[in-house]
C-alpha cells in the first residue's frame, strides 16, 4: 500500500484562455491531514477541482490509490469514496437538513435506511445538524450549514475529504467545533485535504503541509516545522502564525 494516499505530478490546469495551475506537484499522506496554504489567486480551490475532475487537468497526472484518475468525470471519482465541500458549501435550501444528507447517503433511499450509528456519529460531532433535522437548510446561520456541508461530505465513509476553507466566516466558537470534528475525522483514518486561510486552524490540525503560489507548490513539508518557523511564514505566507 503506498504512503500517499493522492498524487498529483506536474499538474496544469487551463480555464478558458487561463493557465491556472503551472504543474503542481503534491502528495497527500493516507490518514493525515494535510493543509493547502496560500495567498489568494494561488490556484488552491482550483487544484481542489482538478483532482475532483470538475476542471480537467490539460497536462500531468493524478493518481488516487495508485490509480490514474486523471481524465475521470467527477461522479466516477466520487464513486471511489472521494468527497468534496466546495468554499460555497452547495447547500440545497429549499431541503430540509435530513433531505440534503439523504441526496449524499447514496445507499439510502429514504431516511429510514440510512446507517444509524453513522448518523448518531455525526450528531456528536455536529449537534446543529440533529437539532435542525427537520428544518429547511436555507434558515440555517452560516455556521450551521458549514457543519451540514461537512456532515453530507460523510453520511457515508469517505476514503478522502476534499475541504475549502471550512472555516471561512465563522465565529471562533464554531471555528473550535470545527476543529475537534476534523480531529476526530482524521482519527477515524479519513484522508484529508484542505484548503484553510485561518492558520491557527492550520497550525492546530495539519500534519503536512503544502504552499501554492502562482500555480505552482513553493513548499512541502511538515505543518509543525512551518509553524515554529517564522521566517519561512513570512517568506511563503507574507504573515506570523
Amino acid at each position: 500500500m503506498k504512503a500517499n494516499l493522492l498524487e498529483l505530478s506536474g499538474v496544469h490546469t487551463h480555464i478558458g484562455a487561463y493557465h491556472i495551475l503551472h504543474g503542481v506537484d503534491l502528495s497527500v499522506p493516507r490518514g493525515k491531514l494535510t493543509m493547502l496554504l496560500g495567498r489568494n489567486g494561488a490556484g488552491k480551490t482550483t487544484t481542489l477541482r482538478t483532482i475532483m475532475g470538475l476542471w480537467r487537468a490539460s497536462q500531468g497526472a493524478i493518481a488516487f490509490n495508485g490509480r490514474d484518475i486523471t481524465s475521470l468525470a467527477t461522479p466516477e471519482i466520487a464513486s471511489m469514496n472521494v468527497a468534496y465541500v466546495p468554499e460555497s458549501m452547495g447547500i440545497f435550501a429549499d431541503l430540509t437538513v435530513q433531505e440534503n444528507m439523504l441526496l449524499a447517503a447514496r445507499s439510502a433511499r429514504n431516511a429510514a435506511q440510512m446507517d444509524e450509528a453513522r448518523l448518531k456519529w455525526i450528531f456528536s460531532l455536529f449537534p446543529a445538524v440533529e437539532k435542525f433535522w427537520n428544518h429547511p437548510a436555507g434558515k440555517l446561520s452560516g455556521g450551521q450549514k458549514q457543519m451540514l456541508a461537512v456532515a453530507r461530505a460523510i453520511v457515508e465513509p469517505r476514503e478522502l475529504l476534499l475541504i475549502d476553507e471550512p472555516s471561512k466566516g465563522l465565529a471562533p466558537a464554531i471555528i473550535n467545533n470545527m476543529i475537534d470534528a476534523f480531529a476526530q475525522l482524521k482519527a477515524s483514518g479519513v484522508t484529508i485535504l484542505l484548503v484553510e486561510q485561518n492558520i491557527n486552524f492550520a497550525k492546530r490540525l495539519g500534519d503536512s503541509v503544502a504552499v501554492m503560489d502562482n500555480g505552482v507548490v513553493v513548499h512541502a513539508g511538515s505543518m509543525k516545522e512551518l509553524a515554529e518557523d517564522g521566517a519561512l511564514q513570512h517568506s511563503l505566507l507574507g504573515l506570523a502564525i
